[in-house]
C-alpha cells in the first residue's frame, strides 16, 4: 500500500446538520475577514451529502472529514487542512485546493474538473485515534495513503502538486496541467492524460504502465526508471535522450512515413485525386500517428486530409491546402504554415508553440449544399504560446481554453471568435480585432485599451 509519510492524532467527531454547517461557514467568513470569530474546525466531522458549493473554506481545518458526495462545487478551500479525508464522490468542480493539504486523502470518484490544486500537497498520510487499550489506531477508508482512482480530474490545474507514492489508476486527467510536479512513485496505471502538461514533471520510478498519453506534454520531464509498459504516447511531446531511462516495454509512438503501404507523395496524389473529384476518385488520406517532423509539404493539397496525432514539428505547411483537416492533438510546434488554407480546420488540443501562421486562413469555410453551412475551425484547447499570427484571420473560431500567451496577433482578425478561458498573457495586440469575440474568463486582458478594433 506504500509507506505512510506521517500520521495524525485524533478523536472521532459528530455529525453536523446543513444548518449547523452553514453558521459554522459564516463564523469561519468573520475568521477570515479578521473580523473576530473563530476558524472552522471540523475534525472529522460528519459532512456527508451536504452542500458548501461557492463557500470561502480558506485555512479551515478539515482533517479526516467524511465529505462522501458533498457538494464543493466552486469553493475556496485555499490552504485548507483536508489531511486523511473521505471526499470519495465528492463534487469540486471548479474549486479552488491551492495549497491545500491533502495528505492521505481518498479522492475516489471525486470530480475535480477545472480545479484549481497549484502547490496542493497529495502525498501519503493517515489519520489516527485512540482505542480503548490508548493505541493509536488508523481511521481509513481502506487505504493509508491518497487515492484519486476513478477521479475525473479533467481540466485540473496541479502546478507544482506534491503526488509521491499516490494512486491516480484510471483517473481522468484530460487537459490537467501537472507543471513540475511530484509523481515520485505515484501509480497511474490506465490513466488518460491526454493533452495533458507534464512539463518538467518528476516522473521517478512512477506507473505509467497502459497510460493514455496523445498530446501530452512531457518536455523536461524525469523518466528514472519510469514504467511506459503499453502506456500510447502517439502524439506525445518528450525528450528522447530523456524517456531512455524509463521502461518501454511495447510503448507506442508516432511511426515513421516509411510503415506506409505506399510512399507519401503516392498517398498525396491519391489524396489530391479524391479531393477534386469530389470523392468519386482517389482515396482520402489518413496519416495519423505518423512521424513527419521537418517533411516539406509546402503548397500540397492535404484539404480533409485525417492527420490526428501526427508529428509534423518544424515542417514546411507554407501555403498548403489544410482546410477541413483534422489535426487533432497534432504536433506542429515552430511549423511553417504562413498563408495556409486552415478554413475550417480541426486543431484541437494542437501544439502550435512558436508556430508561424502569418495570413493563415481560420475562418468559416463555407458548405456547398441544399442550404449553406458555414464550417468554424476548431482550435479548442490548442497550445499556441509564442505562435505568429499576424494577419491570420480567424474569425468565429473556437478558441475556448487556447493558450494564446505570449503571441503575436498584431493585426489578427479575431471578430466573433469564442476566447472563453484563453490565455492572452503578454500576447502582443496592436490592430487585434476583437469586435464580437467572447472573452468571458479570458487571461491577460486587464488593460482594456489594449483591445484595438
Amino acid at each position: 500500500m506504500g509507506r505512510i509519510a506521517s500520521s495524525v492524532a485524533l478523536e472521532h467527531g459528530r455529525a453536523l446538520s446543513q444548518d449547523q454547517l452553514d453558521k459554522i461557514v459564516l463564523l469561519h467568513q468573520r475568521f477570515l475577514e479578521r473580523r473576530g470569530s473563530s476558524r472552522a474546525r471540523l475534525r472529522l466531522r460528519e459532512l456527508s451529502n451536504l452542500d458548501l458549493s461557492d463557500r470561502d473554506l480558506s485555512e479551515a481545518d478539515l482533517t479526516g472529514a467524511k465529505l462522501y458526495g458533498t457538494r464543493l462545487c466552486g469553493a475556496r478551500l485555499r490552504l485548507a487542512t483536508l489531511y486523511g479525508a473521505d471526499l470519495r464522490l465528492a463534487d469540486l468542480t471548479g474549486a479552488d485546493l491551492t495549497g491545500a493539504d491533502l495528505r492521505g486523502a481518498c479522492l475516489r470518484g471525486t470530480v475535480l474538473t477545472g480545479a484549481t490544486l497549484v502547490d496542493a500537497d497529495l502525498r501519503d498520510g493517515v489519520v489516527v485515534s485512540p482505542g480503548d487499550d490508548g493505541n493509536l489506531r488508523p481511521i481509513s477508508f481502506d487505504v493509508a495513503i491518497t487515492e484519486l482512482n476513478c477521479a475525473k480530474v479533467d481540466g485540473a490545474d496541479l502546478t507544482r502538486a506534491k503526488l509521491d507514492n499516490a494512486f491516480v489508476m484510471q483517473t481522468d486527467l484530460t487537459d490537467s496541467t501537472l507543471r513540475e510536479a511530484r509523481l515520485l512513485r505515484t501509480n497511474l496505471t490506465n490513466t488518460d492524460l491526454t493533452g495533458s502538461v507534464l512539463e518538467k514533471a518528476d516522473l521517478t520510478e512512477a506507473n505509467l504502465s497502459g497510460a493514455t498519453l496523445h498530446g501530452a506534454d512531457l518536455t523536461g520531464a524525469v523518466f528514472t526508471r519510469t514504467d511506459l509498459t503499453f502506456a500510447d504516447m502517439v502524439g506525445a511531446i518528450f525528450d528522447a535522450e530523456s524517456i531512455r531511462e524509463a521502461k518501454l516495454a511495447n510503448v507506442k509512438v508516432c511511426r515513421s512515413a516509411s510503415t506506409l503501404a505506399d510512399s507519401l507523395d503516392t498517398v498525396l496524389a491519391r489524396h489530391r485525386q479524391w479531393v477534386n473529384s469530389d470523392g468519386r476518385d482517389g482515396e482520402r488520406a489518413d496519416l495519423s500517428g505518423l512521424d513527419l517532423r521537418r517533411f516539406d509539404l509546402g503548397g500540397r493539397v492535404l484539404a480533409a486530409a485525417i492527420l490526428r496525432c501526427t508529428s509534423l514539428a518544424d515542417a514546411n505547411l507554407a501555403h498548403s491546402s489544410l482546410a477541413m483537416a483534422d489535426l487533432t492533438l497534432a504536433d506542429l510546434r515552430r511549423a511553417d504554415l504562413t498563408g495556409a488554407d486552415l478554413r475550417g480546420v480541426t486543431l484541437q488540443r494542437a501544439s502550435l508553440g512558436g508556430a508561424n501562421l502569418r495570413k493563415a486562413r481560420l475562418s468559416p469555410l463555407e458548405m456547398q449544399g441544399d442550404s449553406k453551412v458555414h464550417w468554424h475551425s476548431n482550435l479548442l484547447r490548442a497550445k499556441l504560446k509564442g505562435a505568429a499570427l499576424t494577419g491570420a484571420d480567424l474569425r468565429d473560431a473556437q478558441l475556448s481554453c487556447a493558450d494564446l500567451s505570449q503571441s503575436d496577433l498584431t493585426g489578427t482578425n479575431l471578430s466573433g471568435a469564442n476566447l472563453r478561458g484563453a490565455d492572452l498573457t503578454g500576447a502582443v495586440l496592436g490592430g487585434c480585432r476583437l469586435d464580437g469575440a467572447d472573452l468571458t474568463d479570458a487571461k491577460g486582458l486587464a488593460a482594456p485599451n489594449r483591445l484595438s478594433v
